[in-house]
This record gives structure tokens, C-alpha cells and sequence, in this order.
């Protein structure tokens, strides 16, 4: 590490995580309760998700990386296709997700505006290997699922929906997750509610929802040593993503907050009781979640003049904009550093420039994935930040030069 960068991640003092989600003690205490009640947790959570989304068939893992690889495992018995196209630009997480399912991704270039496919080029990058169409909803821009389910009808092709940064979002009164013919939602602690790390997957298709179940049927509860381990995690983050506090995890490069990071192991294991009774108030918080990061979204709409994909009432999970070039994005974030305003750069690289698959890609460019990933900054959105924090983060960006 630098000594830049260890002088940044050294500031002492009050500093606003880049991303968060509302957890509080009681939470906890219905945490603990789902120890001694695990099955009941669970099948009420289940249940409870199934009339919310209005959805068939529900399943409850142990992350969201965990959510999506069954579902690419469950695909892939239903198919001898292996192909599965994929956006240049999104989380680690998701190409090593197809791997492990034993496929292979397929990259297509995205659009800057919104992270969605560029449709033009999906429509070529479609083939009659191609097992599904992996989706996402980024930062909880909506892709336009209706128009790449109309490339794939009548071929055979799956629709999946990454919607681990978007529940609870709607897009012209339909939910994100439920569109595609399968959807995962992600509960890790930076996402729109959290229960420290968690995953979910949701059709409404009997023959989907049949070759999961097999493979759920085959996967471990965690083990008591985990579920304790994960339960004081999960106390420690309560405390400590407080902005008065945050600067000591932050200050700590062993935890690596912050970085990205291609997960090389992804274990596949049952939702917990314990973290399903943490989840026991999710609607509220969903509710209150996304309440704040629209409103949020809605103050920086208003000061920076920023082109919003769908509308400043958005609840954006972190709001992001393409700075102009990237020595720019380099000072803007910087500065925020040095402020503690908890602006991020989001994923360093394509996809296709990941250093441990970047091989497998053969030296295809993609370069729209590339601007993206040299001129984004994301700002936060969650209810932590204050009207404090709000008004310097829109001075900080006031002549901001938009890409």
C-alpha cells in the first residue's frame, strides 16, 4: 500500500461509510431469538417474501454470490447450453458465480448512461449456446429486463435478474427481481437491508423452482461455530459503521473495505435461523431504506444539475455519476477522502480486465465498460449521511464536469 493510501485510510475522525443499511438492537434481539426458533424464522421469512413479491416459489442462502450460483446451477440441469451473457461491467462476484456453476460468461458491452446492456450488441452477442442472459439492476438503475426477454423468447434462453443492489424497486409499477424468469436479491451490508450477509432467490416458474429445490435440497445449514462467528460480525459492523467510528475498520487494511475483490472460494450453505430472525422487520426497513436514499437521490439531483436514468425520486443504493476524465474523478475522490464523505470509485475494471480470468476473454475490448470504470463515482445515499455531510459532498461536486 502507498503511503497515500495509508495516509487515507489512517484519517481519524468522523467518516462516512461509502455504503450502508438500517440495523439496530433490536434487530439484533430478534437475532438471538432465531437461534432457538431457526425453522419457524425461516419459513415465516419465506412466506413473508412470497406475498411481498408475489412470487412461487422462494429460496433463502447464505449470500447473494451463493443465491446466484444456485440458480446458474439450476439452469444449467435444465440445459446443455454452458454460455451465459453477461454486462463488461459490473460486480466481481458475478463472473465467479458462473464459474462455479461450471460455465462460462460471455461479455457484452453495457450503455454509460444506464449500466444496462447495450441492446444493439446483445442482440449479437445471443447464440445457440447461450444458457441465459444475466441482467443487473446496478446501483438500482433498472435495465430493461421486458426488451431483453423479447431477444431471448423463442430460443430457449433464460432471463436471470441480478437484483442483489435493488429490493424493494420498482420500474413502472413492476419489481425489480420478479421480471425475469428467475431473481436474486442480495442482504449483504452495504445493500438496500442487510442481515450481515445473505441471499435470496426468487420465480415464479414450477420447472426453475424445481431444479433449485434439488440443489437446495443438497446444501448444509451453517454450523454453530459460523452462525456465532457471523452473529458478533455482524454486532461489530452495528457499531462500527456508525460515521463517529467508521474511521477504525476503515484505518484497518486486513478488513480491505473498500476493495474489490474476485471471490476465488464462494461457499454454498443455508440461510441461518439466526440471520432469517434478523430479518423479522424487513419490510419496514426496506421501506425506510429506500424512502431515504430517494430523497437523497432528490437533494443531488436538485444541486448538481444531474441527469438521473429514472428520475430523481430514484432510491438509488449509491448514487452514480461519470466524471469527465478520470485525473478528475482521481480529485474529487481524494478530496472526499480526506473529508471523510465516503464518496467510492465503485469496480476498478471491465470485467475482461480481471487479472485472475482475464485470459479466458482472449483480448476482447470493450469500451464503453472501460469509461465506465475510469470515470465513475458513486455517492452515498444511506441513512447515515447528514444534512451535514449532504451539503458538503454538493460543494465538494458543485463544478462537477459531468462525462
Amino acid at each position: 500500500m502507498s503511503a497515500v493510501a495509508m495516509a487515507r485510510r489512517m484519517r481519524i475522525g468522523r467518516r462516512v461509510p461509502p455504503a450502508a443499511a438500517p440495523l439496530c438492537w433490536k434487530d439484533l434481539w430478534h437475532g438471538v431469538s432465531g437461534i432457538f426458533s431457526p425453522e419457524r424464522s425461516l419459513r415465516a421469512l419465506e412466506a413473508e417474501i412470497r406475498r411481498h413479491f408475489a412470487v412461487s416459489h422462494v429460496f433463502l442462502v447464505s449470500s447473494g454470490t451463493a443465491a446466484l450460483t444456485l440458480t446458474l446451477m439450476a439452469l444449467k440441469s435444465l440445459s446443455p447450453k454452458t454460455e451465459v451473457v453477461m454486462p463488461a461491467y459490473t460486480c466481481f462476484a458475478v463472473p465467479a458465480a458462473i464459474l462455479k456453476a461450471g460455465l462460462r460468461p460471455a461479455l457484452c458491452d453495457i450503455s454509460p448512461e444506464t449500466f444496462d446492456f447495450d441492446h444493439a450488441l446483445l442482440k449479437e452477442a445471443l447464440n445457440a449456446n447461450t444458457l441465459c442472459v444475466l441482467s443487473h439492476h446496478l446501483f438500482g438503475v433498472p435495465s430493461d429486463i421486458e426488451g431483453i426477454r423479447a431477444l431471448c423468447r423463442g430460443r430457449g434462453i433464460f432471463v436471470v435478474e441480478d437484483a442483489a443492489q435493488a429490493m424493494g424497486v420498482e420500474d413502472k409499477g413492476r419489481r425489480l427481481g420478479t421480471i425475469g424468469d428467475v431473481g436474486i436479491f442480495s442482504l449483504g451490508r452495504g445493500k438496500n437491508i442487510t442481515c450481515g450477509s445473505g441471499g435470496i432467490i426468487l420465480t415464479n416458474s414450477a420447472p426453475i423452482a424445481e431444479a433449485i429445490a434439488r440443489h437446495y435440497g443438497e446444501l448444509e445449514m451453517p454450523r454453530s461455530s459460523e452462525v456465532l462467528k457471523d452473529f458478533v460480525r455482524l454486532v461489530l459492523m452495528t457499531i462500527f459503521i456508525r460515521p463517529r467510528l467508521y474511521w477504525i475498520p476503515a484505518a484497518l487494511p486486513f478488513l480491505r473495505l473498500g476493495d474489490t475483490v474476485f471471490p476465488k472460494e464462494i461457499p454454498l450453505k443455508r440461510m441461518s435461523g439466526t440471520k432469517a430472525g434478523l430479518l423479522r422487520s424487513w419490510r419496514s426497513r426496506l421501506t425506510q431504506s429506500n424512502q431515504v436514499r430517494s430523497e437523497t437521490a432528490t437533494y443531488f439531483s436538485q444541486r448538481l444539475s444531474l441527469r438521473l436514468a429514472p428520475g430523481p425520486s430514484h432510491p438509488y443504493l449509491r448514487l452514480p455519476i461519470l466524471v469527465a476524465t478520470p485525473n478528475e474523478r482521481e480529485r474529487l475522490y481524494s478530496r472526499s477522502q480526506e473529508c471523510g464523505l465516503g464518496l467510492s470509485v465503485a469496480y476498478p475494471t471491465p470485467i475482461n480486465e480481471i487479472p485472475e480470468i482475464r485470459v479466458a476473454f482472449n483480448g476482447q475490448r470493450f469500451p464503453s465498460a472501460r469509461r465506465v470504470a475510469e470515470s465513475l463515482l458513486t455517492i452515498p445515499t444511506h441513512h447515515w449521511l447528514s444534512e451535514k455531510d449532504k451539503r458538503a459532498i454538493a460543494e465538494l461536486c458543485r463544478d462537477l464536469p459531468v462525462a
